[in-house]
């Protein structure tokens, strides 16, 4: 790796870490630049899985006052993640490069649009509770629970837009702020960015070059995301979200 691609893997680390803790589909920017370097797309995969951790840890760190009073949901949530991310990750190993290309533009468009519905939906959902006297649960239930466990089998395979996913399915089913939400969509992140790497450690190649420049790049650009994810209003973050995850669904589609 020539010097000028070292720092063109170090600043799409930090760019990734950066969009990966305010919402997600971080793999978009380190994903392209491993392949034009010359790197195998199973390599530049699991380099990138491995690379990205230190950045999903520093983004949870930095949304730390987000979290309080969330552990219980984590715990559980974060159950799912770990299946979901070790299945993810053994498919990737598996099944053919293209088996998740025609479905996954189309479940991110499907989330996107749940994004920008939900303050609506959710409101129908308070007025229908009001009127009934039921009140929301407080961990998503089991159709939570199946479909992030659904979600982390895509991200441990590829991880791109796996975030949008997550926000739409809590924002869906938890009556909880988008910011709260966010930084359980990054400690899920990790989990299952960590369980996959550790996977992948003992079955598949890396290029630890690029892995320590993914893993410093994306650890700044992780404290840099929960700096300005942290201050966008709801409707601010929720178009960042839309604009992202539009941007997601062409490069999925161009690929």
């Amino acid at each position: 790796m020539s010097i000028w691609e070292a720092l063109a893997v170090f600043a799409a680390g930090i760019g990734a870490g950066t969009i990966n803790t305010i919402v997600g589909s971080g793999t978009l920017i380190t994903f392209p630049v491993l392949l034009a370097t010359g790197l195998p797309p199973v390599t530049a995969t699991v380099s990138n899985a491995l690379g990205l951790i230190p950045g999903s840890v520093s983004g949870a760190i930095g949304y730390r006052a987000e979290l309080k009073g969330q552990r219980r949901l984590v715990l559980r949530l974060g159950v799912a993640a770990t299946i979901g991310g070790l299945a993810g990750a053994m498919l990737l190993l598996t099944l053919p490069a293209t088996a998740f290309e025609t479905i996954v533009p189309v479940l991110v468009a499907l989330a996107l649009v749940l994004v920008v519905l939900q303050p609506r939906i959710s409101a129908r959902v308070q007025r229908r509770r009001a009127r009934t006297g039921t009140t929301a649960g407080t961990d998503g239930g089991p159709l939570l629970f199946g479909g992030l466990l659904l979600a982390s089998v895509y991200g441990g395979y590829f991880t791109a837009a796996q975030g949008i996913i997550y926000l739409s399915l809590m924002g869906m089913l938890l009556e909880d702020t988008l910011q709260r939400l966010n930084a359980v969509k990054n400690v899920l992140s990790a989990v299952v960015n960590s369980i996959a790497a550790l996977f992948f450690l003992f079955v598949a190649d890396f290029d630890w070059t690029a892995v320590l420049l993914i893993a410093v790049g994306s650890a700044i650009g992780g404290q840099v995301g929960a700096k300005v994810g942290r201050r966008l209003p709801p409707p601010a973050l929720r178009a960042f979200i839309v604009v992202v995850g539009t941007f997601a669904i062409v490069q999925l589609l161009l690929r």
